[in-house]
C-alpha cells in the first residue's frame, strides 16, 4: 500500500473500500468515498468548515430521538429523500404516486372504523376523506390498510407535543368490501418543519421557504399490490410550488371542498359546516 498524498489518497481508500465482503455494499462504499473526495476537492474545503460540518451532523443526532428524526428531516431539505422515493417508487401511469413519508410517521397507531374520527381533540374544522382503493383495471380492492396521519389546524404534529400520551390525528383504516374508505379528521393547515434544531440553522442561511403545504399523510398496504407512500395536498395552496421537502406530485394536488351543515359521508347530520375531500387510492399489482 502507498503512502498517501493529494493526488492518490482518492484512489488509496477506494482501494481499501473495496475489501467490502459484500459487492453491494463495496459498490456504495468506493462510490461514496470517490464523490466525497470529489466534492471536497471542488469546492477547496477548509478544516474549519469540515469541523462545522461534523459539528452539525453531531447535533443533529444528538437532537434526534424516537419520535424527532432529524436525519430524515435533513434528507427531506436536501432532496435526497425525494429523489430516493422516485427512483425506488416508480409506478405506471394512473397508479398513485409515491411521496415522501416525512419525520412524524408514528407507528402503532389505532385501528378504526370507516368514518371513525382520528381527530380527537384536535383543533382545525371537521374533515371528512372519502374515496376508493382499487387498482389499474377499476376493480376495487378490498381490506387494503390505510395508516393515516397529519398535523392539526394549528399545523403541529402528535410527535411534536410534549408529554402527550394519547394518540392523535393518526389511525388505521380498512377499505370495505367494495374498497371504499372514510377518515374523519380536521382540515389540515400548511406549516413550517422544525426550525428549533441543525436543519432549521441551516435552512435560516437562505432564502427558502420553510413552509410545507396542507396535506394529509396516507400509507396504503394490500396483500398482492405495492405499497403506496402519499399525500393528499390541498389545491391552490400558496406552497404547492416552494414545498421545502419537493414532495408535491401534481396528481396528489385535490380539492378541499366546504360542505354546508347537513348531511355528512358518515351519514350523521352536522349542525356545522364541514369540508370534504374525494379521492380514490390506485395500487399497482406487486411483480
Amino acid at each position: 500500500m502507498p503512502y498517501v498524498t493529494e493526488e492518490n489518497i482518492t484512489d488509496v481508500a477506494i482501494e481499501r473500500w473495496a475489501t467490502c465482503h459484500s459487492p453491494r455494499m463495496r459498490e456504495i462504499m468506493t462510490s461514496l468515498v470517490k464523490h466525497l473526495h470529489a466534492f471536497a476537492r471542488e469546492v477547496e474545503l477548509t478544516h474549519e468548515e469540515w469541523l462545522a460540518g461534523i459539528q452539525w451532523l453531531t447535533r443533529t443526532g444528538q437532537i434526534s430521538d424516537d419520535k424527532r428524526l432529524e436525519f430524515i428531516l435533513a434528507s427531506d431539505v436536501l432532496g435526497l429523500s425525494m429523489l430516493v422515493v422516485m427512483m425506488n417508487g416508480r409506478t405506471p401511469t394512473g397508479a398513485t404516486p409515491n411521496t415522501v413519508l416525512g419525520p412524524f410517521h408514528i407507528e402503532g397507531s389505532p385501528e378504526l372504523p370507516n368514518g371513525g374520527d382520528m381527530a380527537g381533540d384536535a383543533s382545525g374544522e371537521p374533515c371528512f376523506v372519502t374515496g376508493v382503493v382499487r387498482d389499474l383495471d377499476g376493480n376495487p380492492v378490498p381490506g387494503a390498510v390505510l395508516d393515516v396521519w397529519q398535523a392539526d389546524g394549528d399545523g403541529v404534529y402528535e410527535a411534536q407535543m410534549a408529554g402527550r400520551e394519547e394518540p392523535l390525528l393518526r389511525g388505521i383504516y380498512r377499505s370495505g368490501p367494495d374498497g371504499r374508505y372514510c377518515v374523519r379528521t380536521v382540515t389540515p393547515l400548511g406549516y413550517s418543519i422544525p426550525m428549533d434544531g441543525p436543519v432549521g440553522d441551516l435552512i435560516r442561511q437562505t432564502s427558502i421557504s420553510e413552509y410545507r403545504p396542507a396535506h394529509i399523510h396516507f400509507l396504503v398496504e394490500a396483500p398482492g399490490y405495492e405499497r403506496v407512500i402519499t399525500h393528499l395536498f390541498r389545491e391552490g395552496d400558496e406552497y404547492l410550488d416552494t414545498d421545502v421537502v419537493f414532495g408535491v406530485r401534481r396528481e396528489l394536488i385535490t380539492q378541499f371542498r366546504r360542505m354546508p351543515d347537513g348531511p355528512t359521508p358518515t351519514g350523521e347530520v352536522s349542525s356545522t359546516p364541514f369540508w370534504q375531500i374525494d379521492f380514490d387510492i390506485v395500487l399497482n399489482k406487486a411483480a
